[in-house]
């Protein structure tokens, strides 16, 4: 129930996904959101904890004691993976992330802000010491987040060049080129 929800969340968008169309789309009853979880933006956060926490839970933490440049590269390696690991979900946050809600509160304050404060010290630590240009922190997190679009928007990829029917395989390969090619492009430096 939670898996096909975020598929209609992520496909529909949180206002035109009905309760209607979520019962239709998940084979119920037209009050089964309600009945089952009270509201359609109560079922919206059930859904959100189920992917997100499941995802989040299978992320690789920081070592203790790591470089900061493979804290950033491990970091933005682990995005890319749940990102095409759980496609629906990034396409979710993306959509969330271009208003200013309730829904984009919780994203950030429950998952987006905690994962973040895990890499933010390595990050100024790296401006700080000339290994990194110093620019603001969101300037930094939107030259790792836009690049995920190549990963999970695949109409799009398959006419700019990507190749149909790839495996998983092939789709962290991909994960891996583009991790390693924005993590330079961080740490490159005018010298």
């Amino acid at each position: 129930m939670l898996l096909r929800g975020l598929e209609a969340f992520a496909t529909l968008g949180y206002d035109r996904a009905s309760a209607r169309e979520l019962a239709r789309r998940l084979g119920v009853g037209p009050t089964f959101i309600n009945d089952r979880y009270g509201s359609k933006a109560a079922y919206w956060r059930a859904v959100v904890d189920a992917a997100l926490g499941a995802q989040l839970a299978g992320m690789a933490q920081p070592t203790p004691g790591s470089a900061d440049e493979d804290v950033v590269r491990q970091f933005v390696m682990e995005f890319y993976r749940v990102s095409i690991d759980e496609p629906y979900l990034a396409m979710l946050i993306a959509d969330e992330s271009t208003r200013d809600t309730e829904r984009l509160d919780y994203l950030y304050e429950r998952y987006i802000e905690p994962q973040l404060a895990l890499v933010v010290p390595s990050i100024e630590r790296l401006m700080a010491a000339g290994r990194m240009a110093r620019v603001p922190m969101d300037i930094v997190f939107f030259a790792i987040i836009a690049p995920v679009s190549g990963l999970v928007q695949e109409p799009l990829a398959r006419r700019l060049g990507s190749p149909e029917g790839m495996q998983q395989a092939d789709r962290l390969a991909r994960a891996e080129a583009l991790a390693g090619l924005v993590v330079e492009g961080l740490l490159a430096t005018r010298g």
